[in-house]
């Protein structure tokens, strides 16, 4: 026998050690138990799965709660926006705000705000 083949069958501690650490890590993950890492799993999975639903609820419920539809108090257009918000009529670009689930002109202080009323005419007989 060549005594240079016996040399290429030599094991060095670090050829041993690679196929020894996956074992030494599946036995001491199997000595501490690996229940809570297939719960720690399921925990993750489930809330990777009811998050959007709790929030596409929250938002339906949110969205309930701010949305105006009212008219305009200048044009009477009906229209829907976000509740506390200053925005402007998209028919007549009015500046309006929401205030008490209704929309009012934005004004500046001192300002009077006067409605015209139609007056049918009439002749006045003596």
């Amino acid at each position: 026998m060549n005594q240079d083949s016996f040399k290429n069958f030599q094991i060095g501690f670090a050829e041993v050690s690679r196929f020894l650490l996956p074992f030494a890590v599946i036995w001491l993950l199997g000595a501490i138990g690996l229940g809570w890492l297939v719960k720690s799993f399921f925990i993750l999975v489930g809330l990777i799965l009811i998050t959007p639903v709790i929030a596409f609820f929250g938002f339906r419920w949110w969205l309930r709660r701010n949305l105006i539809q009212a008219d305009c108090p200048v044009c009477q257009y009906e229209f829907v926006s976000l509740n506390q918000t200053e925005f402007s009529c998209p028919n007549c670009n009015e500046p309006l705000k929401v205030e008490g689930g209704s929309f009012h002109r934005l004004t500046p202080p001192g300002t009077i705000d006067v409605s015209a009323v139609e007056v049918s005419a009439k002749t006045l007989e003596d």
